[in-house]
């Protein structure tokens, strides 16, 4: 049996299932939040005195928040170039509606939330150059990304377990700086962000459990394969006018290092999580390379540390075009 015949069996096994994975980690519209409860309502008699409210605690922020907070929204805002790469992946056909198209129309939907969240906040906030974060945004849309994934579900299901846990780890980290600062209403947008983004993550986890019960060998040899790649955020290409795919993000990453929002260290507690999470030293009827991918996949996290332990925190010393 060719390599895709395994996988759209596995799909097909996960499927049968999919109903009652979308009923535990997806919310019913009409009982989740949406971006003007969390807004200066614009139809009230007071909606400009709420938004000179805003702009003043908006004011207490320092820049590399900021630059987070703006990065994070133009990643939430790329979610077309996700929805896409999603409805792409072996075992699931647009064409054909089912559970799977069903579950990533969900997912985008309540994902699409985030960024019109920050996206508003951003704007009334008088902090942020929004044209300048506008063409941010739609180049990364255009540029799209390369995640090393293919096309196939054991790879996508690592880096989305992975991804999601790492933008929950990123909101809330944002949040409680935010009400450090003194600035509750952000605070509860990043929350409730962050929130979502932890239900959608034991989803995905819950796929590569699945999977890992029906072929296990598959599913390690995936998991090695993208932890040697190394997991990049779905913003990679990020980028500002006049400056080359890539090296905007890389100043991103060094304010949310600089901050505390997301650091190298953070990158491999996750990895460590999903070690346990999958149980994957005590996985059973392994080959021998699927033996060998978990001895790798198990000593990975001391190796991650020794060099982050050898890495320096970047110095301030970038200036981005989003920031007023």
């Amino acid at each position: 049996m060719v390599l895709s015949d395994v996988r759209l069996e596995v799909m097909r096994y996960i499927e049968e299932k999919l109903d009652a994975i979308m009923a535990e980690f997806l919310k019913p519209v009409e009982e989740h939040w949406q971006p003007a409860d969390l807004l200066p309502d614009a139809t009230q008699e007071n909606f400009l005195d709420e938004v000179k409210m805003l702009r003043e605690s908006a004011k207490e922020l320092p820049y590399d928040h900021i630059a987070v907070l703006v990065g994070d929204t133009i990643t939430e805002e790329a979610l077309p170039t996700y929805e896409s790469w999603l409805m792409d992946v072996t075992g699931i056909d647009q064409h054909a509606p089912s559970a799977w198209t069903k579950w990533v129309r969900n997912w985008t939907a309540e994902e699409n939330r985030h960024g019109d969240l920050l996206n508003k906040y951003l704007y009334l906030s008088g902090r942020v150059n929004m044209r300048a974060m506008d063409v941010s945004t739609q180049y990364l849309i255009a540029d799209g990304f390369d995640i090393q994934t293919g096309r196939d579900p054991y790879r996508n299901f690592v880096y989305t377990s992975f991804q999601e846990l790492a933008t929950n780890i990123s909101h809330r980290r944002t949040a409680t700086l935010a009400k450090q600062a003194g600035n509750v209403q952000l605070s509860k947008m990043c929350g409730v962000i962050a929130s979502d983004e932890m239900r959608h993550a034991k989803a995905y986890k819950t796929f590569v459990s699945q999977i890992f019960e029906i072929d296990p060998t598959g599913m390690m040899l995936a998991f090695e394969d993208m932890m040697r790649k190394k997991i990049v955020m779905p913003a990679h290409f990020l980028r500002e006018t006049g400056v080359q795919i890539g090296q905007t993000f890389s100043h991103f990453s060094d304010a949310a290092q600089r901050l505390g929002v997301y650091t190298t260290y953070d990158y491999i507690n996750i990895l460590d999580s999903l070690l346990t999470e999958w149980q994957i030293a005590y996985i059973e009827d392994l080959s021998d390379a699927g033996q060998r991918a978990r001895d790798y996949l198990m000593a990975l996290p001391d190796r991650l540390r020794r060099i982050a332990e050898r890495t320096k925190l970047p110095a301030l010393d970038y200036q981005f075009t989003w920031i007023a």
